[in-house]
């Protein structure tokens, strides 16, 4: 989530995305939205997995799977940049 925001920052930081927001000019689309929203998804499974999982190896891999997740719902964030 942290990384989420400053992402977010950085991305209405830029001048293509400022320019986006204030005059609605140079708006790209850049990744579409349901790959956000499958990379959530897929990260809430995983937490669920990591805190329920008695074996530590099924832990470790849903630990990887969030981080594959939110590197993936970071990715969409920064393509509107």
């Amino acid at each position: 989530m942290p990384a989420a925001v400053v992402s977010g920052i950085l991305t209405l930081a830029s001048e293509q995305a400022s320019r986006c927001v204030t005059y609605g000019e140079q708006c790209t689309p850049g990744l579409p939205s349901w790959v956000f929203e499958w990379s959530a998804g897929v990260g809430t499974v995983a937490l669920l997995v990591a805190l329920a999982a008695p074996a530590v190896r099924m832990r470790q891999a849903a630990l990887t799977v969030q981080v594959l997740a939110e590197g993936t719902a970071l990715l969409v964030i920064l393509s509107h940049a």
